[in-house]
Parts: structure tokens; sequence; C-alpha cells
């Protein structure tokens, strides 16, 4: 809907289950519904893809960089989607970036796994890339004891180079990196980030500063994906290239006027765009005109690459759109110079008027554009009347990869430079952003609230991939961040508003000199995040998400020692096998004596009672029991088939409780070690420390939840053998007592 302000779900080409929704609509004559939760989308619809990179170079004395390789391995999760293995191919030609780089090795490898499969995201195969290109030149600059700012000026492409042609074959269309940088470090407010470094470390706290230069690619070479294929198996299948865009405008006979456009946006304001393209070129009102985006393969104009995707829609789509509005003025210009009696390249345009350039006659706008309609007869010689145009446009920089597999992969490439200052707490690990600077070179800028509105959606997305979002898993392949208490994105207390500068160098290549904008910070922030982390921390092995506990490690930080009375039993220094391990201890007062706790504890009817969701528990040997059980965790709800058993049985001291149990929604095992301590009153506190291991989809509702739902299961157990032992519930916490306290007060209790 138009409405909706976004983008809900993920962008994926058409998943096998559409195709057989249609197919059983058709079967059964009526409609079919898909329907699934958000645990079964996050973990099989799609994510980006993991990479893991091995990035060398040749490297002079002075910080220059002669050649580069790259091994990659992309692990494209359980099933190669369409159009993956595109994560590589989609920025192979622009692997060297923003660098001037002659020499280039590359390596593609793709593995299959039992993870969720991946596809299309935000800047898609850009932030792998820019990972390691961008780690790697702040690696360089620690190696050789460089400034990185000046190891990444060094490497630049020259700004009278372009276009220039990169080794892996990217025409980068235009640009002035130079300047960008220059831009970014005097209006960024280096200088006072350097000043706060200093100070901050002069005082013992972890400072840094990081940067990152990317160059962000859009409008993809239909061809790209190709690059995959043999020169031979492209040769039979035959060569694939360009981008073709669409727009059709239409006047009628009121002089409302209509635009269609082969792209579906997802709340980026196109329409906006499209309209503000429009009105300009005929000269009439913004709101008198109707952006249609709505697109049916069976009347409308497109081509195989129509679509919101790519970041395409500025350099491609406008500027078709920009276009198809030229071809609609100059039939209204040659229309009416015989109206007006003038010549048709005197005519001009504003005002919702058509008029003689210096002062001439003029007309309504609706009248000359009315007559193609109403009056067809009298229009000049060659006009066939009605006022509709369709253009399509594809741009002959996008050739098929040649031989060498070196390919132009996409039309335009802006220019992205980041400047991030940031503090990180020695407590807590954690990281608290005090600056972030971004300078865009995205050619013209059409809609410069729009742009932004982009970038600040890109900083967004990337501050998650660098400090919290991760698609986590247990050693034997069960999916562990199923829900938004694990798999954390950042809301709006979490990010910071960037500084955003804008430079503009016009791209040759489309029609309005526009470039894409909108991918570029999910490609850049992670990595100047993390080299502000490696220049804060010392350290060269930063792995994101760069959560706290992970830069407690980074740091050094030995976990406090536990508690007197909680040190670690030897029962639990092994894990238990797979999944997610859960650990806890606590204790509960029972008011009865320990002997008489234990022996309740033992009683087959007892176990049946105080265990919750337990259908049935049958004895199958001394203290081992089978049971049925029921347990609910989030939205998932499964009926276990369970083995308890009670061992090591000191009476009336301690005793060990273990239990497995499997369903069609995973298994869990686990063990406890339970104490009974007399107390002077003669009641027992009950001590206990547990640990579990989950797996299958119960542990993907996440380790937060599970630890959340295992202590209420826990204290529920404890609570009914409470009940069980003494007739009595275990005193209540704070909440009941106050409520019970103000009820007294307030004459609301029980008797006065």
């Amino acid at each position: 809907p138009k409405d909706s302000g976004g983008s809900f779900g993920i962008k994926q080409g058409v998943f096998p289950y559409v195709v057989m929704m249609g197919l059983a609509a058709r079967k059964v004559g009526a409609p079919v519904k898909w329907v699934e939760d958000r645990l079964e989308h996050l973990q099989g619809a799609s994510s980006a893809t993991n990479r893991v990179t091995e990035i060398e170079a040749a490297v002079q004395a002075d910080g220059r960089i002669t050649a580069l390789r790259y091994d990659q391995i992309d692990d494209c999760g359980a099933y190669l989607r369409a159009p993956e293995p595109a994560t590589f191919y989609r920025m192979h030609g622009n692997l060297t970036g923003a660098y001037a780089i002659r020499n280039l090795l590359v390596r593609n490898r793709v593995v299959l796994t039992n993870k969720t499969p991946t596809g299309l995201n935000r800047g898609f195969g850009g932030p792998q890339v820019y990972f390691a290109l961008e780690r790697l030149l702040q690696h360089i600059a620690v190696q050789l004891d460089l400034d990185p700012l000046e190891v990444i000026r060094r490497n630049l492409v020259p700004a009278d180079a372009f276009p220039y042609r990169a080794a892996a074959g990217a025409l980068l269309d235009s640009g002035n990196y130079q300047a960008g940088i220059d831009l970014a470090v005097k209006d960024g407010g280096l200088d006072e980030l350097l000043r706060r470094r200093d100070q901050a470390r002069g005082e013992g706290r972890l400072y840094g500063i990081g940067y990152a230069a990317v160059i962000e690619p859009s409008i993809s070479n239909m061809g790209y994906i190709t690059t995959a294929m043999t020169p031979e198996e492209r040769r039979k299948a035959g060569p694939k290239n360009g981008a073709v865009s669409t727009a059709t405008i239409n006047v009628g006979p009121l002089g409302d006027v209509s635009v269609h456009v082969s792209s579906t946006p997802q709340g980026q304001g196109h329409q906006t765009a499209v309209a503000q393209i429009v009105a300009d070129v005929l000269g009439v009102a913004l709101e008198s005109i109707v952006v249609n985006v709505e697109l049916d393969t069976q009347k409308d104009a497109w081509s195989i690459a129509s679509g919101n995707y790519s970041s395409r829609f500025a350099g491609a789509v406008a500027g078709v759109v920009y276009q198809a509005a030229l071809k609609v003025r100059d039939r209204l210009a040659a229309i009416a110079a015989a109206q007006l009696q003038a010549k048709p390249e005197d005519i001009r345009f504003g005002g919702g008027k058509i008029f003689v350039a210096n002062g001439g006659p003029s007309a309504a706008f609706h009248r000359i554009a009315g007559a193609t309609h109403w009056t067809p007869g009298l229009l000049p010689q060659g006009e066939p009347g009605g006022l509709r145009e369709t253009a399509f446009w594809s741009p002959p920089q996008l050739m098929a990869p040649d031989d060498d597999d070196l390919i132009n992969s996409s039309l335009c490439y802006g220019f992205v430079f980041d400047i991030c200052g940031l503090e990180i707490d020695r407590v807590t690990g954690a990281i608290h952003l005090d600056r972030y600077v971004t300078c865009h070179d995205a050619g013209r800028l059409l809609n410069p609230a729009l742009v932004d509105g982009q970038i600040r959606g890109g900083f967004t997305q990337g501050l998650g991939a660098a400090l919290m979002e991760e698609f986590a898993y247990g050693e034997d392949g069960s999916f562990l961040s199923g829900t938004f208490a694990d798999y954390l994105v950042p809301t709006a207390p979490e990010v910071l508003e960037p500084v955003i500068l804008h430079l503009e160098t016009p791209s040759p290549f489309t029609p309005l000199g526009a470039k894409g904008v909108g991918e570029g910070n999910n490609m850049s922030t992670p990595v100047c995040i993390a080299n502000a982390v490696a220049d804060a921390l010392g350290r060269a092995d930063i792995r994101l998400p760069l959560t706290p506990s992970k830069v407690r490690s980074m740091i050094g930080i030995d976990e406090p020692p536990r508690p007197a009375g909680m040190q670690q039993d030897d029962a639990f220094a092994a894990e238990p096998a797979g999944g997610s391990a859960l650990r806890a201890n606590d204790a509960v007062v029972i008011p009865a004596p320990p002997q008489q706790v234990f022996d309740t504890l033992l009683d087959p009817a007892t176990l049946a009672a105080i265990i919750p969701g337990c259908h049935a528990l049958e004895l199958q040997g001394e203290n081992r029991y089978r049971a049925d059980v029921t347990v609910g965790v989030g939205m998932i709800r499964a009926r276990f088939e369970a083995k308890v058993a009670l061992s090591e049985l000191d009476p009336p001291h301690s005793l060990r409780l273990s239990g497995s149990g499997t369903s069609s929604m995973g298994s869990a095992e686990g063990h406890a070690r339970v104490r009974f301590v007399a107390l002077e009153n003669g009641h027992t506190r009950l001590e206990y420390q547990y640990q579990v291991a989950v797996s299958g989809k119960v542990a993907a509702v996440g380790s937060r939840m599970m630890q959340g739902a295992s202590k209420v299961i826990i204290g529920q157990i404890f609570t009914r053998l409470s009940q069980r032992v003494s007739g009595q519930a275990i005193a209540a916490g704070w909440w009941p007592r106050l409520r019970a306290l103000l009820a007294s007060l307030l004459g609301k209790g029980g008797a006065q």
C-alpha cells in the first residue's frame, strides 16, 4: 500500500510456496492463503550472506597498494536460491573499491550449510567486500605506522581519471574522491575528534576514530550474475547485459497528467520525485500529477530489468521519466508553435501555461494539451493526436562479461566517505558513538530531503549490523535468534543522528546525472565502526556484531567471581550436548524439615503433580521415570516424551535430577543439583543449580526468552513442591505483599 510508510517483509525472488498457492487455488477453485509466524519467516525466508574472506595486499613502504588477492567463501545457507550466488558478483567489477589498484586476483567459492538461505539485502554484496577491504587499509596503516587517513588518500583513484576502468572491469563514471574526503574532514570536524581522542586517552579512557571509503554501485548490469559461469557456458546460453527502464506519460483532455513507472517503491518517495521531474519539464503544478506505480505485465510497459532494486530509481527510472516527459513536451511545443505562430524552439513551459519566450503570447497548458483530444483535425501535419508517450532506456556502457570475467557490473558508482568517533566503556564494553560523519557523492540530487532519509535508513541498518544483529546458531545447527529478544535491532534511542554532507559530481551516463543512494551506509558503517573499535582497543581481530560481551572479552576483562555460596558445582563442568545452553541457580524456603522435603520429592505422585504440563508419569526403574509433558515457550508449544531420573542420592542433604525430552519441535537435555539445607526454625532452604541444552525449533525462540521461561518453570516446580509438602504456598513476592498491605491499610483486607 502506498501509505504503508516502508517495506515490510523481505525482498526476494518468487518462493516455491507462492507458485504452489496459485496452483492450489486454481485446483480447488477458491482463494488459498499462506500463513507463517515471525519465527518461521525469520528462520526460513532469507538472510544476508555470511562470507569468510582472506585478503592479501602487496604494499609499498609509503602505503601504496600495488596488488590485491581475494579468497572469498560465501555461505549461502541450505538452498541456492535465485539470484544467488549474486552476492559475489554484484560487486565484482569494483572489488578494488575507491582505489587505483591495477593488479587483482580473485577466487570465489560457495558452500551450502543447514542455515537460513541467503538472498537480497540492502547493499547486496557491499558489506562483505568493504569489511575486508577497509579493515585491510586500517591494518596496513597500523603495520607501517602511518595515518590511516593518509593511506586511504594515497590509494584513491585520481580526480582527473574519470571515467576510470577498474581492474575487474567497473567503469567508474564520475567522482572527486579527494574533494569528498576534504569536505568530510573540514565540515565533519575531524580535528575536534582527534583532540577528543587525545584527551580521552590521556585520562585513561578508550576512544577510537575509524574511517571508511567505499564505492556505492547502482543500476545493476543484468549480465553480472553470469560471471559465475564459465566463458563456454556463457557462449552457449547467450550474452546477458543491460538494464532497460521504462516510463509512460499520458496527458488527458483536461490537461491532467498521469505517469506510470515500472518500479514499485516501498516508501522511498518515488511518486514525489517522479511528479517533481514531470512538473519541472511540463511547467505544471506538482499536485496535478498522478503517479501510478502498480505494475501489470500484461498491459504495462516493462522489461526483465524492471523493479525497485539496486538503487536504480534516481539514475534509471527517474531518468527515463525525464525522457518520456521531454517527448511529451516536444509534441506540445510543436502544437503550441502552430497555434501561437512561433518556432517550436521558442516555446516555453511554466506556471501552468505554454508561452513564447521574451514576452510572447501564451495559452493555458490544458488548452494546448486538450487539442490533441478535442480537435485532432486542426493539429499540425504529422501530429497523430492523443498525448501518450512511452520511453525505453538502456545504457550502452553495460556489456556482458568478457572471457577474462571482467564486467562493468553496475552503471553508476557513487562515493561514500565516513568518519566515526566512539568511546568504549571499560567496565561494560558498551560502545558509545560520539560523532558519525557520512559524506556522499550521489551525482545530481533530485530531492535532497528524500536522499537524506535514505542515508539515515542505511546508516541505521548498518549500525544494527555493526553492534547488534546476528543470525546465531548452536553447535548442532539450532537457530538461536528467533525473537526480537535475541535478534536485536536498533530503535530510535540507540541511533545517533549522523552528520550528512554532500558533494555532487553528475554522472555522464544517466539522463539526469543522478546516481543511486540509500545502500551506501549499509556498506560503509559496519566497517567504519569496526575500524574505530580497532583504533580504540589496538586490536586487529574485530568481528561483528560488536556486542558488549564481545568487546569486554577483547578488552580482557575477566568475569567477576561468583558470590559466596554460588560456586560452580563439579557436576556442571561439562556442557550438555548441542543446542542453546541455559544455566541458572536459585533457592527457595520450604516450611518443612529436610527429610520430609527429600522424601516427598522421591514420591512418583508428587513428581507428577509438581511438573508443569505433566499429563502422565510412570515408573520405569528405581528413581527413573517416563513422562508425557507439554511445555510452551513464547509462540512455541510442544508435547515432549521425557525421561526423568533421580541419582546421587544423599538423604536428606542432596540429589541430582537429570532429564531429557524429544518432540516434533525439538529436544532438551539437562540436569540439576539440588541441596536441602536445614534452617534453625525447622524449615528447609532448597538450593538448586541447573543446566539445560535445548535444540530444534524450540531453541529458535532465543536464549533470553528460554532463560526466562526456564526460570518460570523451575519456580513453578518448587512452588508446587512446597504446597505438596506443607499445604502452604511459598511466601509471596514483593508485589503481592505490597498489594495485601495496601488493601489492609485501606480497609479492604480481611478481619480488622
